[in-house]
C-alpha cells in the first residue's frame, strides 16, 4: 500500500516553492515512501520498558566527550560591502527579493 502519492509530493513541492519534473517528482515519492516505511518498522518496535533517554552522557558515563569551542573573541563584522558583493540583486545597500506574499 502506498503511503505517499506523486500528487501529495507536488503538493508539498508546490508549498515549498519547488520546480520539480515529472521524474523527480517520482524519485521523490519513491524516496518518501521508503523512509516511511522505516519509521512504520521503528514504530512497530517494543519500547514500552524503555525509559526517556534526555542526556546520553548519563547513560554512557565512560565514554569520553570534548568540546572543540572556540574562544568568545569580539572580531570586526563589518563586512557589508563583501556580502552586498554577492547578493544577486541590490538596491542601495540592501538585499532586493522577490515579493513573496500578495
Amino acid at each position: 500500500m502506498q503511503k505517499i502519492t506523486k500528487e501529495e509530493v507536488k503538493k508539498i513541492a508546490y508549498l515549498s516553492r519547488l520546480a520539480l519534473s515529472e521524474k523527480e517528482l517520482e524519485i521523490y515519492s519513491q524516496q518518501l515512501e521508503k523512509i516511511l516505511e522505516y519509521m512504520d518498522k521503528l514504530n512497530s518496535v517494543d519500547t514500552s520498558k524503555i525509559e526517556p533517554a534526555t542526556n546520553m552522557i548519563k547513560l554512557y558515563p565512560k565514554i569520553n566527550i570534548t568540546h572543540n569551542y572556540r574562544n568568545d573573541e569580539p572580531k570586526d563584522s563589518n563586512c557589508q560591502k563583501e556580502i552586498l558583493d554577492n547578493a544577486p540583486q541590490r538596491v542601495n545597500n540592501y538585499f532586493k527579493v522577490e515579493k513573496v506574499i500578495e
